[in-house]
């Protein structure tokens, strides 16, 4: 009898997971930092499934990590609450919602002209103003004094100068040596306060396999002349490789499938536009880019590719979170990499956002108009995106 009312307990905590997730999934709209708020709002004020303490200890964690920071803080709580299948069905419940929509909007696109539409025009204004929102709210948070104001010019100077495929990865790593050396006073965090139902073992095995899959993948694409290969290693490095959320990830898949072809820069530039307009992470962006290369089975592909990392790595290291956030000189490079992403996201804001929407004056003052909608005014993100779209429209008409 006990054993099945243990069992009973455990599907009925997975079915809320699964059904609150679901509903943060299709409500949660306005990026990263707007997420962070409406999970402390539903699961620590709301349900108390974790403390005011845990729950700060693990945004800390997973701003640490790459990733989707928003993501792998749900995919987190689930696991706190329910182990590892709760981790899953909260990161299931947060996410397919916009994966969803996104992937109908990409099946939908692909059959028409988009090239010289008005409407993605507007779009792309719309990625203008969201980008520029993105870099003054980073800015002031992760480069606050002079040192890492340095940071984040060479990051912008040496991304824009010097562009090729391990640019990023070079100033990331650079960044995070010098911030190690630079900032190893910084002082240390308290001691983290959750327990987490995962195994050491389990840990390293899931550590082990995020760096392995980040060697093997491109010796594999290379071996092999397949689409599927190419595309996957492709997103699995961006998932890797991305530290600062959505909004950093776009130049590095730009630079990955828009020169190789496997997706015009118009038809990117409104994948981004539109992913603005669904609740959800930002990263659910592959999932349009899939489905606009290789279909629905290529949205689902890129999806599964991008977030895996995050899985491995929250997995990985939450056992040992405790220890690392102790470490002044892991902090210290963390500093560093931070400033670095900042820079990275400047030089996206110029090249390609910038380059590639604003063509004329008249953009230029929708552009403002639209910032100061969202950053002055604080109006919802999805009515942004539809005035970027209806005055997109207007501006080719008046052309």
């Amino acid at each position: 009898m006990k054993v099945e009312n243990k069992q009973h307990r455990f599907l009925q905590n997975l079915t809320e997971i699964l059904l609150v997730s679901t509903k943060l999934g299709v409500s949660s709209f306005g990026g990263p930092i707007a997420h962070l708020g409406y999970f402390h709002e539903e699961y620590v004020r709301r349900r108390k499934w974790l403390d005011e303490k845990s729950y700060a200890d693990l945004v800390a964690l997973c701003q640490f990590l790459p990733g989707p920071a928003s993501s792998q803080v749900g995919i987190g709580i689930g696991v706190i609450r329910g182990g590892l299948l709760g981790g899953v069905l909260a990161f299931l419940g947060f996410t397919v919602p916009s994966v969803l929509a996104l992937i109908v909007f990409a099946l939908i696109l692909k059959g028409l002209h988009i090239d010289d539409a008005g409407w993605i025009h507007g779009l792309k204004i719309v990625a203008v103003a969201v980008v520029a929102h993105a870099i003054i709210g980073m800015g002031e948070k992760l480069t606050p004094d002079l040192k890492r104001k340095m940071i984040a010019l060479f990051a912008i100077v040496t991304t824009l100068i010097w562009q090729s495929a391990f640019t990023q990865v070079g100033i990331i790593l650079l960044s995070g040596l010098v911030g190690y050396l630079m900032f190893k006073e910084s002082e240390a965090e308290t001691k983290a306060n959750f327990r987490v139902p995962i195994s050491r073992r389990f840990a390293i095995l899931c550590l082990l396999l995020f760096f392995g899959l980040l060697l093997i993948l491109p010796l594999a694409r290379e071996a092999n002349s397949s689409n599927w290969v190419a595309m996957f290693d492709s997103f699995y490095r961006a998932g890797s490789l991305v530290f600062g959320g959505g909004h950093v990830v776009l130049p590095l898949l730009e630079r990955e499938l828009v020169p190789s072809g496997y997706i015009s820069e118009e038809a990117f530039l409104a994948g981004y536009g539109a992913a603005q307009a669904v609740p959800g992470p930002l990263f659910t962006f592959a999932a349009y880019i899939g489905a606009v290369i290789n279909g629905w089975q290529g949205g689902l592909l890129a999806t599964i590719a991008i977030f895996l990392p995050a899985f491995l790595l929250i997995f990985g290291t939450l056992p040992f979170w405790d220890t690392l956030r102790r470490n002044p000189k892991i902090r210290g490079a963390l500093m560093g990499v931070n400033a670095a992403v900042v820079g990275i996201l400047i030089a996206a804001f110029y090249d390609p956002i910038w380059t590639s929407s604003i063509l004329a004056p008249i953009d230029f003052a929708f552009a403002a108009i639209l910032f100061s909608m969202l950053v002055y005014w604080k109006l919802p993100p999805w009515i942004i995106v539809l005035t970027g779209a209806i005055g997109g429209s207007l501006i080719q008409f008046l052309h």
